[in-house]
């Protein structure tokens, strides 16, 4: 027993989305009894807020959590509570012990590691951070103006079109969100709806000819050399979407895949009935926001629009810092330098930061290789792995 009468773990996952989840099952079937910490008081809890039309981006072929599939009739691409529901199934598995409702303050090294809550201190040997890659709303500098006499709001907090029955509503940001959420307002009631794209968004359909799923044809892409695979990629848009330039989306310059690799942007993942809605006017696309004054937003390049409503889909930071930022195991962009089965530190590993296609499959491989990794680690602490000082990590 600890001195300090804190009995220490074997191991402590700190999140508990699909990336927290995933490693605490990966962890169970390497016969370990993982802890799993949580600020909030239910399972993936960032899902349960999405909006209520929410489908996922990628098929049931690749969203589930390591070796437990979907159940039989669920439909190719799952809805927001399909998702959850899986999620809570596969939590209610014995050998798993939970600590939702505590916030994760610190983490600092301790011989093993020292992890400071709002509840007290934990000692683990070894740690997993999987809070997930979308986990702090980025509003624009332009929203911190409080000339703006409308509602704003981020895309967090975006539900459905009920409240905005009648109003005019600017969403900003041409991702899969910002897409959805346009269309959605523009189906729902709305009387007006814009869409502002200040960068031209990579798209793909969700769905390939022949109902190949989106991101496996990606995921294969990925494969290939990036000069490549942004040929494919523009070649794909161009049969699958067509030309839209005339509603104001052009292609950028930068393919799908530079982008993803330079910046870890995905393209915008959209259904056939938005591109239809796009090419109707059913929502307008309208530029960048510039600033806001009392009347609406001002645009790049001096246009102008009167919303009631400015519906932030602006992206998410990582929100890392706080708690690993002082370990030095973070680039520049905030993200681990090292993933999966590699730990960034002694004892310390994460999961769920590599944004790819087929992203959710891809994250329960990660969690499998780091199972056995720290099942390794703990039978012998003398193959405890460290990462080349310095060395960034293949986002791929």
């Amino acid at each position: 027993m600890d001195t300090d009468q804190t009995i220490t773990r074997q191991v402590v996952v700190i999140g508990a989305g699909p990336g927290g989840l995933a490693s605490a099952l990966a962890l169970k079937d390497a016969g370990l009894r993982p802890l799993v910490v949580d600020q909030a008081d239910r399972i993936g809890a960032s899902w349960r807020r999405r909006y209520d039309r929410l489908r996922l981006n990628t098929s049931r072929v690749t969203s589930h959590m390591p070796d437990r599939p979907l159940p039989k009739g669920t439909p190719l691409y799952p809805t927001r509570d399909q998702f959850v529901e899986h999620l809570e199934t596969c939590a209610g598995e014995p050998g798993i012990d939970w600590q939702l409702g505590t916030r994760v303050e610190t983490l600092e090294p301790d011989g093993d590691w020292l992890i400071g809550t709002s509840a007290g201190e934990i000692r683990a040997r070894q740690v997993v951070v999987a809070t997930g890659y979308e986990n702090s709303p980025i509003l624009p500098e332009w929203t911190h103006s409080d000339s703006f006499e409308g509602r704003l709001l981020h895309a967090c907090d975006y539900k459905n079109p009920q409240p905005f029955h009648g109003e005019r509503v600017l969403v900003v940001g041409p991702g899969c969100s910002g897409m959805e959420i346009a269309y959605d307002l523009a189906e729902g009631g709305a009387s007006k709806v814009w869409l502002s794209a200040r960068t031209q968004p990579n798209m793909i359909l969700r769905e390939g000819p022949g109902g190949i799923p989106g991101e496996l044809v990606a995921g294969v892409f990925l494969h290939l050399p990036v000069r490549m695979a942004d040929a494919m990629g523009r070649f794909a848009r161009r049969m699958g979407i067509g030309d839209l330039s005339e509603y104001g989306l052009t292609v950028p310059e930068e393919g799908v895949f530079s982008r993803l690799h330079r910046r870890g942007v995905a393209p915008a993942i959209v259904d056939d009935e938005v591109v239809a809605a796009i090419k109707a006017r059913r929502f307008e696309i309208v530029p960048g926001v510039e600033s806001l004054d009392a009347g609406g937003a001002r645009l790049d390049g001096g246009g102008h629009v009167d919303p009631d409503v400015i519906i932030c889909a602006t992206g998410y930071r990582r929100g890392l810092e706080p708690i690993v930022g002082h370990l030095g195991v973070l680039d520049d962009r905030g993200l681990p330098r090292a993933r999966g089965a590699q730990a960034a530190a002694s004892g310390l590993r994460f999961i769920g930061y590599v944004p790819r296609p087929g992203g959710i499959g891809y994250m329960g491989k990660e969690a499998k290789r780091a199972a056995k990794a720290i099942a390794r680690e703990l039978r012998d602490p003398e193959v405890r792995s460290w990462p080349a000082r310095g060395e960034p990590v293949a986002a791929a």
